[in-house]
């Protein structure tokens, strides 16, 4: 099973629209830094725990790494630079909606998925419909979380073409 890296914000997207439970039914592994999970994810941190997420640590050279990263890529925040470097450490996919650090990670040579693939592969997995999934957005945008909203809306009328309902 393939192990992802997730930052704060697509763990609260997920949670915003109602899809938290179902991502952790997806054929991934998802781990978060423990920096992130105990600070920045820290009301949701029991929940996590009980989806069976896992828990990442640096290192003594991923630390450094992140240490450097964060001087390379200044307007990469402290938890985002972890949960890169924690990704290069893995060998692994980051799962970001963060520009800034998709933009890091590109430069670090770290895969990047997001939110909207989350979502791709809920429905093309048969954990939701496309109507389940508008109504998720629906949710997100009304929590005010920001996502490439017209990526979005290609990706589901891209399915709803090839029969994926």
């Amino acid at each position: 099973m393939q192990l992802l890296i997730s930052d704060a914000n697509i763990l609260i997207d997920m949670e915003e629209g109602g899809l938290l439970d179902l991502m952790f039914l997806l054929p991934y592994q998802f781990k978060v830094p423990d920096v992130v999970l105990d600070e920045e994810l820290e009301e949701m941190a029991g929940r996590l725990r009980a989806l069976s997420i896992q828990v990442g640590e640096l290192d003594g050279d991923g630390m450094r790494h992140a240490i450097e990263l964060s001087g390379k890529h200044k307007k990469v925040s402290r938890y985002d630079c972890i949960g890169l470097a924690l990704a290069k450490q893995e060998c692994c996919p980051l799962l970001t909606g963060d520009r800034a650090l998709r933009a890091a990670a590109s430069q670090e040579a770290v895969v990047v998925k997001g939110t909207v693939w989350l979502m791709e592969q809920l429905i093309v997995l048969g954990k939701l419909s496309v109507t389940e999934a508008e109504a998720s957005i629906v949710r997100m945008r009304e929590k005010g979380r920001r996502l490439p909203w017209e990526q979005i809306a290609l990706m589901l009328s891209s399915i709803e073409n090839t029969g994926h309902e």
